[in-house]
């Protein structure tokens, strides 16, 4: 195994100083160090963060290979700077036994470009009749820790009640889809002055709150762990204030494109812009901004979600929902946040590692934790090209926008995944 020095560099926005990597972990940090069997590379200007971790990753595989693998999706998250993914169940078949996650869990193994951590369905078929097998999946090789029918809403408040039982004997997690399905029957966008303009169906904001407040009740009723995908309105936010000053245990994620891009952008009729939930206003987005700061909101997760041509580049009615954000996110964060190293450790790095129970991810660079880290280079401002990402599918709203940052490399274990802003493999 390779040994590596990084000179000069700036350990979560501290004073630069040297970071050597040996046998997979974080040997030594201090200025003026020396290694002369070490690869050096020059760390000047660059920061090291803990390496990203991703709570909501879609990889399609098994199924629609098409759009994306789990090879070419981790290598999207390690250019990206991320050395762990949660990636999502609704694959073909869907991951809602053991031998579904753990096929992913292996893929994700075999491509070793970073941790592929799955998550189970919560019920069948994501049909959301009967429970999942959640404790097989549990104790299969894969250890399921999350689980989530994401893209549909665990609707039947009983059915939610069992699950949040269920998981609480080994202390997992249900990540729900807030969407009240029958507030959204042919919604388009978001419910607003826009949708009204173009005369399509609206998706109200009522329709995500209604589940979170339902939601944080029930899991406050049981006592177990709830995490909220996805939050894109300023209501929800509120919900989710009131919670947790009650205790209840939940978390909840934003993802760069509501913390970005409003519902204006569906006047165009680029269905690269629909998504589920819909993007909203500009109003939302500065409580959504404003609870990320806070805390309220725990995390920023990607919901990097490609899709084939044919089902992007159609009528806006028949486009399915859906970004791209693993390569883009740290840019958006910066953008968002600005400079604030901590904050963006700590919310997409820390706290994700943290609620996955992914351990040796989420710790700051330090001597003898694990090697699993990323180098930003803040000074660069890089233009979005799509065909330039490592994706399978195109469908990035960033195209041709100039965004600040740019990963230099990224570290799993020791090893590196990306050198000089290439994937090593």
């Amino acid at each position: 195994m390779t040994a590596y020095l990084i000179t000069s560099v700036s350990v979560v926005g501290a004073a630069p100083t040297d970071l050597l990597i040996r046998d997979g972990v974080v040997a030594e940090v201090e200025a003026g160090l020396s290694a002369p069997d070490a690869t050096v590379i020059d760390g000047t200007g660059l920061v090291a963060l803990p390496g990203l971790v991703d709570l909501h990753t879609h990889l399609r595989e098994p199924g629609r290979e098409d759009a994306e693998t789990v090879e070419s999706g981790s290598r999207a998250a390690a250019l990206g700077g991320y050395t762990a993914v949660c990636a999502m169940a609704n694959t073909s078949p869907v991951a809602d036994t053991a031998g579904v996650v753990e096929q992913v869990w292996r893929l994700g193994r075999e491509a070793g470009l970073v941790d592929v951590q799955p998550v189970g369905a919560v019920t069948v078929g994501l049909a959301g009749e009967r429970l999942a097998e959640l404790g097989a999946m549990a104790d299969s090789a894969a250890q399921v820790r999350i689980f989530s029918d994401d893209g549909h809403c665990v609707a039947d408040p009983l059915l939610m009640r069992r699950a949040l039982e269920y998981v609480k004997a080994f202390d997992g997690v249900i990540a729900q889809h807030a969407e009240e399905p029958r507030l959204t029957e042919g919604a388009q966008m978001h419910e607003g002055e826009v949708s009204t303009r173009l005369g399509l169906i609206g998706w109200p904001a009522v329709a995500e709150e209604a589940i979170i407040a339902r939601d944080v009740l029930l899991a406050e009723h049981v006592g177990s762990r709830l995490h909220v995908c996805h939050v894109s309105t300023a209501g929800s936010v509120e919900v989710l204030r009131q919670a947790k000053a009650r205790g209840v245990r939940v978390t909840a994620e934003v993802t760069p494109h509501h913390l970005l891009l409003t519902d204006e952008r569906a006047e165009s009729y680029d269905p690269v812009f629909k998504v589920n939930p819909p993007l909203r206003t500009a109003s939302d987005i500065a409580a959504l901004r404003a609870a990320l700061a806070e805390g309220v909101i725990d995390i920023i997760a990607t919901d990097h979600a490609p899709h084939a041509v044919e089902d992007k580049e159609c009528e806006w009615a028949y486009a399915r929902p859906g970004m791209l954000g693993l390569e883009t996110a740290l840019s958006i964060a910066l953008d968002v946040l600005g400079p604030e190293w901590d904050l963006i450790a700590e919310r997409m790095s820390r706290t994700p590692a943290r609620i996955a129970g992914l351990t040796g991810h989420g710790v700051d660079p330090a001597p003898g934790v694990p090697a699993n880290l990323t180098l930003v280079d803040p000074a660069v401002r890089r233009t979005i090209e799509p065909a330039e990402l490592a994706s399978r599918s195109r469908n990035t709203p960033y195209a041709r926008m100039t965004l600040p940052g740019r990963i230099v490399a990224t570290f799993l274990r020791g090893e590196p995944t990306v050198l000089d802003g290439k994937a090593v493999k």
